[in-house]
Protein backbone atom coordinates (compact mmCIF):
# COMPACT_ATOMS: atom_id res chain seq x y z
CA UNK A 1 0.00 0.00 0.00
CA UNK A 2 1.60 3.32 -1.47
CA UNK A 3 2.02 5.86 2.02
CA UNK A 4 -0.10 8.70 2.12
CA UNK A 5 1.33 12.34 2.07
CA UNK A 6 -0.49 14.51 4.77
CA UNK A 7 -0.84 17.26 2.19
CA UNK A 8 -3.66 14.45 0.62
CA UNK A 9 -4.55 13.32 4.26
CA UNK A 10 -8.43 14.22 4.59
CA UNK A 11 -8.51 14.62 8.12
CA UNK A 12 -12.21 14.27 9.96
CA UNK A 13 -12.84 17.33 10.93
CA UNK A 14 -16.81 16.86 11.84
CA UNK A 15 -15.42 13.74 14.56
CA UNK A 16 -12.46 16.17 15.90
CA UNK A 17 -15.35 18.61 16.43
CA UNK A 18 -17.62 15.94 17.92
CA UNK A 19 -15.03 14.72 20.42
CA UNK A 20 -14.28 18.15 21.35
CA UNK A 21 -17.72 18.71 22.35
CA UNK A 22 -18.30 15.59 24.09
CA UNK A 23 -15.20 16.24 26.18
CA UNK A 24 -16.04 19.85 27.38
CA UNK A 25 -19.35 19.23 28.19
CA UNK A 26 -17.94 16.99 31.11
CA UNK A 27 -16.68 18.85 34.14
CA UNK A 28 -12.98 17.88 35.18
CA UNK A 29 -12.15 21.03 37.52
CA UNK A 30 -8.99 20.79 39.28
CA UNK A 31 -9.17 21.33 43.29
CA UNK A 32 -6.57 22.91 44.64
CA UNK A 33 -7.63 22.45 48.22
CA UNK A 34 -7.85 18.92 47.78
CA UNK A 35 -5.28 16.12 48.99
CA UNK A 36 -6.28 13.54 46.34
CA UNK A 37 -4.78 12.66 43.35
CA UNK A 38 -6.06 13.54 40.64
CA UNK A 39 -7.95 15.96 43.32
CA UNK A 40 -11.69 15.36 41.57
CA UNK A 41 -13.03 12.59 40.85
CA UNK A 42 -14.47 14.18 38.13
CA UNK A 43 -11.26 13.94 35.82
CA UNK A 44 -11.23 10.19 36.03
CA UNK A 45 -14.95 9.85 34.26
CA UNK A 46 -13.50 11.69 31.39
CA UNK A 47 -10.48 9.01 31.61
CA UNK A 48 -12.40 6.03 31.24
CA UNK A 49 -14.20 7.63 28.33
CA UNK A 50 -10.93 8.51 27.04
CA UNK A 51 -9.61 4.57 27.46
CA UNK A 52 -12.64 2.92 26.64
CA UNK A 53 -12.45 4.98 22.85
CA UNK A 54 -8.77 4.52 22.57
CA UNK A 55 -9.87 0.91 22.76
CA UNK A 56 -12.39 0.66 20.42
CA UNK A 57 -10.11 2.19 18.08
CA UNK A 58 -8.43 -1.24 18.07
CA UNK A 59 -5.42 0.07 20.25
CA UNK A 60 -4.32 -2.75 22.55
CA UNK A 61 -3.06 -2.34 26.68
CA UNK A 62 -4.95 1.35 27.06
CA UNK A 63 -3.93 1.53 30.64
CA UNK A 64 -6.03 3.60 32.45
CA UNK A 65 -4.16 4.11 36.05
CA UNK A 66 -5.38 4.00 39.91
CA UNK A 67 -3.79 7.43 39.56
CA UNK A 68 -6.50 8.95 36.81
CA UNK A 69 -3.57 8.61 33.68
CA UNK A 70 -4.65 7.14 30.29
CA UNK A 71 -1.71 5.35 28.45
CA UNK A 72 -1.83 4.14 25.34
CA UNK A 73 0.43 3.21 21.88
CA UNK A 74 -0.62 3.59 18.43
CA UNK A 75 2.04 0.75 17.23
CA UNK A 76 4.71 1.93 14.83
CA UNK A 77 3.96 1.03 10.84
CA UNK A 78 7.32 0.83 10.22
CA UNK A 79 10.20 -1.26 11.44
CA UNK A 80 13.91 -1.05 12.95
CA UNK A 81 14.54 0.66 16.28
CA UNK A 82 12.82 4.13 16.13
CA UNK A 83 11.92 7.06 18.76
CA UNK A 84 8.78 6.68 20.60
CA UNK A 85 7.28 10.10 20.28
CA UNK A 86 4.83 11.31 23.67
CA UNK A 87 2.20 13.34 23.45
CA UNK A 88 0.44 14.77 26.00
CA UNK A 89 -2.46 16.60 27.17
CA UNK A 90 -4.38 17.15 30.47
CA UNK A 91 -7.78 16.47 31.33
CA UNK A 92 -8.04 18.79 34.05
CA UNK A 93 -9.46 22.38 33.58
CA UNK A 94 -8.92 25.58 35.48
CA UNK A 95 -10.73 26.27 39.10
CA UNK A 96 -10.41 29.31 38.47
CA UNK A 97 -13.73 30.12 36.65
CA UNK A 98 -17.06 27.98 36.58
CA UNK A 99 -16.63 24.69 34.96
CA UNK A 100 -20.30 23.32 35.38
CA UNK A 101 -22.89 23.01 32.96
CA UNK A 102 -20.60 23.88 30.14
CA UNK A 103 -22.68 24.72 26.62
CA UNK A 104 -20.39 24.88 23.86
CA UNK A 105 -22.20 27.25 21.29
CA UNK A 106 -21.05 26.31 17.37
CA UNK A 107 -20.08 29.23 15.30
CA UNK A 108 -19.76 27.80 11.71
CA UNK A 109 -17.77 30.14 9.31
CA UNK A 110 -17.66 32.87 11.15
CA UNK A 111 -18.26 36.47 9.83
CA UNK A 112 -16.33 38.41 11.72
CA UNK A 113 -16.43 41.27 14.38
CA UNK A 114 -17.58 41.06 18.06
CA UNK A 115 -18.85 37.66 18.88
CA UNK A 116 -21.85 38.23 21.25
CA UNK A 117 -22.88 34.83 23.72
CA UNK A 118 -25.88 33.76 24.69
CA UNK A 119 -25.73 35.48 28.21
CA UNK A 120 -25.13 38.88 27.09
CA UNK A 121 -21.27 38.57 27.63
CA UNK A 122 -19.38 39.94 24.42
CA UNK A 123 -16.08 38.49 23.07
CA UNK A 124 -14.59 42.16 21.53
CA UNK A 125 -12.72 41.79 18.66
CA UNK A 126 -10.72 44.77 20.90
CA UNK A 127 -9.69 42.30 22.94
CA UNK A 128 -9.16 39.46 21.04
CA UNK A 129 -7.81 40.69 18.05
CA UNK A 130 -6.34 37.46 16.54
CA UNK A 131 -10.15 37.21 15.40
CA UNK A 132 -9.72 39.59 12.81
CA UNK A 133 -7.65 36.53 10.96
CA UNK A 134 -10.45 33.78 11.91
CA UNK A 135 -13.08 34.75 9.24
CA UNK A 136 -14.44 31.94 7.71
CA UNK A 137 -13.33 29.83 10.62
CA UNK A 138 -15.64 27.37 12.87
CA UNK A 139 -15.20 28.67 16.41
CA UNK A 140 -16.33 27.34 19.62
CA UNK A 141 -17.44 29.44 22.87
CA UNK A 142 -19.65 28.74 25.66
CA UNK A 143 -22.55 30.53 27.02
CA UNK A 144 -21.37 33.11 28.64
CA UNK A 145 -21.22 31.53 32.15
CA UNK A 146 -18.36 28.69 32.31
CA UNK A 147 -15.23 28.45 30.51
CA UNK A 148 -14.73 26.04 27.34
CA UNK A 149 -12.30 23.72 28.81
CA UNK A 150 -10.19 23.89 25.52
CA UNK A 151 -7.30 24.24 27.98
CA UNK A 152 -6.80 21.21 27.46
CA UNK A 153 -9.39 19.17 25.78
CA UNK A 154 -8.76 20.99 22.74
CA UNK A 155 -5.04 18.88 23.14
CA UNK A 156 -6.82 16.12 24.64
CA UNK A 157 -9.39 15.98 20.95
CA UNK A 158 -6.26 16.52 19.01
CA UNK A 159 -4.15 13.89 20.03
CA UNK A 160 -7.21 11.28 20.44
CA UNK A 161 -8.30 12.34 16.65
CA UNK A 162 -4.82 12.05 15.49
CA UNK A 163 -4.50 7.95 17.02
CA UNK A 164 -7.76 7.15 15.66
CA UNK A 165 -6.53 8.26 12.28
CA UNK A 166 -3.18 6.73 12.34
CA UNK A 167 -5.13 3.59 13.27
CA UNK A 168 -7.10 3.88 10.34
CA UNK A 169 -4.57 4.62 7.75
CA UNK A 170 -1.66 2.13 8.06
CA UNK A 171 -0.16 3.33 5.01
CA UNK A 172 1.13 6.39 7.22
CA UNK A 173 4.81 5.83 8.02
CA UNK A 174 5.72 6.32 11.56
CA UNK A 175 7.37 5.26 14.62
CA UNK A 176 6.02 4.16 17.62
CA UNK A 177 2.91 7.29 19.71
CA UNK A 178 3.36 7.78 23.04
CA UNK A 179 -0.73 9.03 24.28
CA UNK A 180 0.00 10.37 27.89
CA UNK A 181 -3.57 11.91 28.99
CA UNK A 182 -2.35 13.11 32.72
CA UNK A 183 -4.62 15.10 35.73
CA UNK A 184 -4.14 18.12 37.89
CA UNK A 185 -1.84 20.22 35.26
CA UNK A 186 -3.51 23.63 36.76
CA UNK A 187 -2.55 23.04 39.89
CA UNK A 188 0.94 22.20 39.69
CA UNK A 189 0.64 18.49 39.94
CA UNK A 190 0.53 17.31 36.30
CA UNK A 191 3.00 14.94 35.99
CA UNK A 192 3.83 13.84 39.78
CA UNK A 193 2.81 10.01 38.47
CA UNK A 194 4.30 10.14 35.53
CA UNK A 195 6.58 7.29 35.00
CA UNK A 196 9.15 8.03 32.42
CA UNK A 197 11.17 4.57 32.85
CA UNK A 198 7.33 3.27 31.37
CA UNK A 199 6.94 5.70 28.98
CA UNK A 200 9.99 5.03 27.41
CA UNK A 201 9.97 8.12 24.84
CA UNK A 202 12.73 9.75 23.57
CA UNK A 203 10.79 12.98 22.93
CA UNK A 204 7.46 14.39 23.94
CA UNK A 205 4.95 16.87 22.84
CA UNK A 206 2.60 18.87 25.33
CA UNK A 207 -0.70 19.62 23.17
CA UNK A 208 -1.73 22.69 25.02
CA UNK A 209 -0.65 26.18 23.60
CA UNK A 210 -2.77 28.37 21.58
CA UNK A 211 -3.78 29.53 18.35
CA UNK A 212 -1.81 28.05 15.52
CA UNK A 213 1.75 27.44 14.29
CA UNK A 214 3.66 28.09 17.63
CA UNK A 215 6.06 26.21 19.31
CA UNK A 216 6.90 27.63 23.32
CA UNK A 217 9.83 27.12 23.49
CA UNK A 218 10.82 28.51 26.73
CA UNK A 219 8.18 28.76 30.13
CA UNK A 220 8.65 30.82 33.82
CA UNK A 221 10.82 29.28 36.11
CA UNK A 222 7.84 28.97 38.85
CA UNK A 223 8.12 28.90 43.06
CA UNK A 224 5.33 29.14 45.65
CA UNK A 225 5.07 30.78 48.36
CA UNK A 226 2.64 30.83 51.86
CA UNK A 227 3.18 33.28 54.08
CA UNK A 228 1.13 32.81 57.60
CA UNK A 229 0.88 35.02 60.32
CA UNK A 230 -0.20 34.08 64.01
CA UNK A 231 -1.90 36.16 65.57
CA UNK A 232 -4.32 35.96 69.02
CA UNK A 233 -7.70 35.48 69.43
CA UNK A 234 -9.69 36.58 72.26
CA UNK A 235 -13.35 37.83 72.84
CA UNK A 236 -13.17 41.61 71.64
CA UNK A 237 -15.27 42.81 74.71
CA UNK A 238 -11.71 41.59 76.67
CA UNK A 239 -9.10 42.10 73.51
CA UNK A 240 -8.09 45.16 75.23
CA UNK A 241 -3.43 44.83 75.33
CA UNK A 242 -4.60 40.88 74.47
CA UNK A 243 -5.91 40.60 71.04
CA UNK A 244 -2.54 40.27 68.32
CA UNK A 245 -4.80 40.34 65.02
CA UNK A 246 -2.85 38.80 62.63
CA UNK A 247 -5.02 39.56 59.73
CA UNK A 248 -4.11 43.31 60.14
CA UNK A 249 0.02 42.34 59.78
CA UNK A 250 -1.49 39.98 56.54
CA UNK A 251 -2.90 43.78 55.19
CA UNK A 252 0.17 45.49 55.70
CA UNK A 253 2.53 42.64 53.89
CA UNK A 254 0.04 42.74 50.86
CA UNK A 255 0.41 46.36 50.89
CA UNK A 256 3.85 46.20 50.59
CA UNK A 257 4.15 44.27 47.60
CA UNK A 258 5.01 45.78 44.54
CA UNK A 259 2.18 47.37 42.98
CA UNK A 260 3.17 49.41 40.28
CA UNK A 261 5.62 46.96 38.60
CA UNK A 262 6.71 43.11 39.31
CA UNK A 263 3.03 42.09 38.98
CA UNK A 264 0.63 40.50 36.65
CA UNK A 265 -0.89 43.25 35.69
CA UNK A 266 2.07 45.53 35.26
CA UNK A 267 4.50 43.22 33.38
CA UNK A 268 4.17 41.56 29.99
CA UNK A 269 7.27 39.60 27.17
CA UNK A 270 10.36 38.42 29.40
CA UNK A 271 9.23 40.10 32.56
CA UNK A 272 9.32 38.64 36.18
CA UNK A 273 6.67 39.24 39.20
CA UNK A 274 5.23 38.63 42.42
CA UNK A 275 1.94 37.95 42.47
CA UNK A 276 -0.53 37.50 45.22
CA UNK A 277 -3.63 35.43 45.03
CA UNK A 278 -5.42 34.51 47.79
CA UNK A 279 -5.94 35.31 51.33
CA UNK A 280 -7.75 33.08 54.15
CA UNK A 281 -8.17 33.32 57.69
CA UNK A 282 -9.08 35.15 60.69
CA UNK A 283 -7.68 36.83 63.74
CA UNK A 284 -5.77 33.94 65.19
CA UNK A 285 -4.17 33.28 61.71
CA UNK A 286 -4.07 34.39 57.98
CA UNK A 287 -2.76 32.53 55.30
CA UNK A 288 -1.52 34.23 51.95
CA UNK A 289 -1.10 32.85 48.81
CA UNK A 290 1.80 33.70 46.49
CA UNK A 291 3.45 32.88 43.47
CA UNK A 292 6.95 33.82 41.80
CA UNK A 293 7.58 33.89 38.13
CA UNK A 294 10.57 34.49 36.20
CA UNK A 295 12.36 32.94 33.16
CA UNK A 296 16.00 33.52 35.12
CA UNK A 297 15.42 30.83 37.44
CA UNK A 298 17.52 32.28 40.09
CA UNK A 299 15.71 35.74 40.14
CA UNK A 300 13.30 33.06 42.10
CA UNK A 301 15.05 33.11 44.99
CA UNK A 302 15.49 36.94 45.07
CA UNK A 303 12.07 37.69 45.08
CA UNK A 304 11.48 34.76 47.99
CA UNK A 305 13.87 36.78 49.83
CA UNK A 306 12.01 40.08 49.40
CA UNK A 307 8.98 38.43 50.30
CA UNK A 308 10.30 37.26 53.43
CA UNK A 309 11.89 40.30 54.44
CA UNK A 310 8.71 42.30 53.72
CA UNK A 311 6.46 39.59 56.08
CA UNK A 312 8.82 39.96 59.02
CA UNK A 313 8.65 43.62 58.72
CA UNK A 314 4.80 43.59 58.60
CA UNK A 315 5.03 41.38 61.52
CA UNK A 316 7.14 43.39 63.47
CA UNK A 317 4.48 46.38 62.82
CA UNK A 318 1.67 44.20 64.53
CA UNK A 319 3.35 43.74 68.26
CA UNK A 320 2.72 39.89 69.10
CA UNK A 321 2.39 38.51 65.33
CA UNK A 322 4.60 35.51 64.27
CA UNK A 323 5.00 34.75 60.67
CA UNK A 324 6.32 31.64 59.06
CA UNK A 325 7.06 31.54 54.53
CA UNK A 326 7.07 28.20 52.93
CA UNK A 327 8.85 28.74 50.02
CA UNK A 328 7.80 25.30 47.46
CA UNK A 329 9.55 24.67 44.01
CA UNK A 330 6.56 24.31 40.88
CA UNK A 331 8.55 24.18 38.05
CA UNK A 332 11.55 25.58 36.17
CA UNK A 333 11.85 27.15 32.45
CA UNK A 334 12.07 24.21 29.93
CA UNK A 335 14.56 25.94 28.10
CA UNK A 336 17.33 24.52 29.86
CA UNK A 337 16.19 21.29 29.05
CA UNK A 338 15.47 21.51 25.46
CA UNK A 339 19.32 22.25 24.76
CA UNK A 340 19.84 18.48 25.64
CA UNK A 341 17.75 17.55 21.98
CA UNK A 342 17.52 20.10 19.46
CA UNK A 343 15.96 18.62 16.92
CA UNK A 344 12.39 18.61 19.41
CA UNK A 345 12.15 21.81 18.43
CA UNK A 346 13.67 21.75 14.57
CA UNK A 347 11.43 18.48 13.35
CA UNK A 348 8.52 20.70 15.07
CA UNK A 349 9.63 23.88 12.52
CA UNK A 350 9.86 21.25 9.69
CA UNK A 351 6.45 19.73 10.27
CA UNK A 352 4.63 22.91 10.02
CA UNK A 353 6.71 23.88 6.67
CA UNK A 354 5.43 20.53 5.61
CA UNK A 355 1.79 21.05 6.07
CA UNK A 356 1.84 24.78 4.93
CA UNK A 357 1.46 26.41 8.18
CA UNK A 358 4.32 28.90 9.10
CA UNK A 359 5.68 28.77 12.79
CA UNK A 360 6.95 30.61 15.09
CA UNK A 361 9.52 29.99 18.67
CA UNK A 362 7.32 31.34 21.38
CA UNK A 363 7.94 32.11 25.24
CA UNK A 364 4.91 30.98 27.77
CA UNK A 365 4.18 33.20 30.61
CA UNK A 366 3.04 30.53 32.44
CA UNK A 367 4.00 26.66 32.57
CA UNK A 368 2.83 23.51 31.31
CA UNK A 369 3.74 19.60 32.35
CA UNK A 370 6.73 19.98 29.42
CA UNK A 371 8.08 22.24 31.82
CA UNK A 372 8.29 19.67 34.38
CA UNK A 373 8.62 16.86 32.41
CA UNK A 374 11.76 18.51 30.47
CA UNK A 375 13.50 19.05 34.08
CA UNK A 376 13.05 15.50 34.97
CA UNK A 377 15.15 14.32 31.50
CA UNK A 378 12.38 14.24 28.79
CA UNK A 379 12.69 17.19 26.33
CA UNK A 380 8.99 18.57 25.84
CA UNK A 381 7.98 21.33 23.94
CA UNK A 382 4.33 22.64 23.77
CA UNK A 383 2.01 23.04 20.71
CA UNK A 384 -0.48 25.08 19.61
CA UNK A 385 -3.83 23.78 19.87
CA UNK A 386 -6.17 26.39 19.37
CA UNK A 387 -7.00 27.73 22.63
CA UNK A 388 -8.64 31.21 22.91
CA UNK A 389 -9.12 33.09 26.40
CA UNK A 390 -8.25 30.47 28.57
CA UNK A 391 -9.30 30.34 32.12
CA UNK A 392 -12.34 32.71 30.97
CA UNK A 393 -15.98 32.69 30.57
CA UNK A 394 -15.02 34.37 27.11
CA UNK A 395 -12.94 31.44 26.54
CA UNK A 396 -13.25 29.98 22.76
CA UNK A 397 -11.48 27.42 20.71
CA UNK A 398 -10.94 27.59 16.49
CA UNK A 399 -11.64 23.98 14.84
CA UNK A 400 -9.86 25.33 11.98
CA UNK A 401 -6.84 25.72 13.83
CA UNK A 402 -7.32 22.37 16.23
CA UNK A 403 -7.31 20.48 12.58
CA UNK A 404 -3.72 21.96 11.57
CA UNK A 405 -2.76 21.05 14.81
CA UNK A 406 -3.95 17.12 14.26
CA UNK A 407 -2.16 17.16 10.85
CA UNK A 408 1.23 18.76 12.36
CA UNK A 409 1.25 16.12 15.21
CA UNK A 410 0.92 13.34 12.65
CA UNK A 411 3.33 14.73 10.19
CA UNK A 412 5.93 15.65 13.19
CA UNK A 413 5.52 11.33 13.83
CA UNK A 414 6.33 10.44 10.45
CA UNK A 415 9.44 13.06 10.73
CA UNK A 416 11.02 11.53 13.74
CA UNK A 417 10.58 7.82 12.53
CA UNK A 418 11.70 8.89 8.89
CA UNK A 419 15.11 10.69 10.95
CA UNK A 420 15.90 7.42 12.97
CA UNK A 421 14.63 4.45 10.69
Amino acid sequence: MPATSITDLRLRSDRLLDRFLRYVRLDTAADPQSQTYPSSAKQLVLGKLLADELTAMGIEGVELTCDGLVIATVPATIAGDVPVVAAVAHLDTSPEAPSDSVHPQVIENYAGGDIALPNGAVIAVANCVELEQMVGDTLITTDGTTLLGGDDKAGVAIIMEAAHTLMEHPEIPHGPLRVVMTCDEEIGHGTDKVDLTQLAATVAYTIDGGGRGQIDVETFSADAVTVTFTGHNIHPAIAKDRMVNSTRAAARFVESLPIASETPETTEGRDGFIHVHDIHGGVGATRVELILRSFDTEQLAQYAHRVQQLAEAAAADISGTRVQCAVRKQYRNLREGLERLPEAVSLAERAFSNIGVSCTREIVRGGTDGSQLTEKGLPTPNLSSGQHNIHSVLEFANLNEMCDATKHLIELLRLWGEKRS
